[in-house]
């Protein structure tokens, strides 16, 4: 039979491909890897819409090839959009977009039931989603959750309730080098600090809505991979009872950027820092960047500054608008540009992938997003750990103290020069450095087994998008 012909052999239309709604919460890094997930997905034959909020609505240029931007109408007023309350400004994106999502769904469905084929198979949403989530299931669309941190960061959702009534949480200062005995290797530090009561009822609240949302969800997609997380993502199956994908990691699974996605939908990308990499040695530049959403007070950026000067190593560090808090603007002082002038690079933003990928690049200062830790092992560049809050507090103790492809940055009362200028000396000399860049390369070859064909990872994707395609 000819392709697009029916079973009697006449001509007609090809089927349609089933689709799929992507719902990514509007943050950057939950952003980045619901987009990849697209992009994996409809390389393998599902029609892609990408339903996103009027707020910070992404370029639709920057959409992979053949996916469709949605925008849906969110009624944030603009300094809830520009605060720092994550928990109020998820709670009322879930309140505000409810219904016009659920009204988007029910329109989708109602033209399914005029057109022959195709159709809505599957709701895709950030675990952040949980009206959405809710919504589809009563419209009876199968729904899966996105988590765009890690599979041990979400035991912690789970395991929130419990870690608060055992003592943990709140934080206080006297137990913050106390082990999480039920969460191996973590400190109480590594939780969430926060000792303002307020702001921790805020966030359990958060986190109850989360997990009760993906509980009764069709399945929870992770962007992990089995050789890192093999543990936690088996405790999951067992905590929840419901189909787990880990099909990380997801930049690795995609195909690859065109000059269109690649474009940045925070700032531009500063492609010229390239150029300036071309001419400096192998494995010699530091990167550093703090991510699109971590800041850091104004004392804190002079000792990373003048930790960097005093390394007298070329260093690319990526100093992009309200990175300091409470500032929209970012100036260093001209003696510092002036020390570092010709072995220092400052930019606004950059091109991170492309970055790590280079071969001057020798090692990376981050502050452990799970998006910059994935890629920065998928590359092979040891890190320098200096998290800011949140899952990277965690994240930093696993790649240090677990899978040993980095090192922390040490600090007393705060953050110093010293301690910036001592973190990139153990990693980029001597004998601690050697062990964890063997160790990195490593790590660079099972991320390599496990999104090849056939590969764990490879083969969780396929999964998940047969599930997709039987619902």
């Amino acid at each position: 039979m000819a392709p697009g012909s029916d079973r009697n052999g006449h001509e007609g239309r090809r089927p349609r491909r089933r689709r799929v709604l992507l719902l990514p919460l509007p943050y950057h890094g939950h952003i980045n890897p619901m987009l990849r997930l697209a992009a994996a997905l409809h390389d393998r034959g599902l029609a892609v819409t990408v339903v996103h909020t009027e707020t910070r609505a992404p370029d639709r240029r920057s959409l992979p090839a053949g996916c469709e931007l949605v925008t849906v109408p969110d009624g944030l007023p603009p300094e809830l959009a520009a605060s720092d309350d994550i928990p109020s400004f998820v709670f009322a994106l879930n309140r505000n977009c409810a219904a016009p999502f659920r009204d988007l769904l029910a329109g989708a469905l109602r033209q399914e039931e005029e057109e022959d084929g195709g159709g809505v198979a599957c709701v895709v949403a950030d675990v952040d989603w949980f009206a959405p989530l809710a919504a589809a299931r009563e419209l009876g669309v199968p729904a899966l959750a996105l988590m765009t941190s890690s599979a041990a960061r979400f035991r912690v959702y789970l395991a929130y309730p419990r870690l608060c009534e055992k003592g943990y949480l709140p934080v206080q200062e006297s137990n913050m080098d106390m082990p999480v005995d039920e969460h191996p290797p973590l400190l109480v530090r590594d939780l969430q600090v926060m000792m303002d009561t307020s702001r921790h009822v805020a966030y359990a609240s958060l986190l109850a809505h989360i997990v009760a949302g993906v509980r009764q969800s069709s399945g929870l997609i992770l962007n992990t991979f089995n050789a890192i997380e093999r543990t936690d993502v088996e405790q999951i199956r067992r905590d929840t009872a419901i189909r787990v994908f880990p099909v990380g990691p997801l930049h690795m699974l995609s195909p690859p950027a065109t000059a269109a996605t690649q474009k940045s939908s925070l700032l531009p990308e500063d492609r010229s820092c390239l150029e300036w990499l071309n001419t400096q040695l192998p494995g010699s530049v530091l990167f550093v960047s703090f991510g699109t959403l971590a800041s850091i007070d104004a004392d804190e950026l002079l000792e990373v500054a003048w930790g960097l000067a005093a390394s007298n190593r070329p260093f690319l560090w990526v100093v992009r608008p309200r990175l300091v808090r409470g500032r929209d603007s970012v100036e260093l002082p001209s003696e510092l540009l002036e020390e570092t002038r010709g072995r220092g690079r400052i930019i606004r933003w950059a091109p991170q992938e492309e970055v790590l990928s280079h071969p001057a690049i020798g090692a990376f200062l981050t502050h452990s997003g799970w998006n910059s830790t994935l890629e920065s092992i998928s590359r092979t560049v040891p890190m320098i750990c200096k998290p800011c809050g949140g899952d990277q507090l965690g994240t930093a103790r696993y790649v240090c103290d677990v899978w040993k492809v980095g090192v922390r940055v040490e600090v007393e009362d705060k953050l110093t020069r010293g301690g910036i200028q001592a973190a990139i000396e153990r990693l980029m000399d001597g004998i601690e450095g050697g062990v964890v860049r063997d160790r990195m390369r490593e790590m660079g070859d099972v991320v390599s087994k496990c999104t090849m064909k056939g590969g764990s990872s490879d083969l969780a994707l396929q999964d998940l998008v047969d599930f997709i395609k039987s619902s």
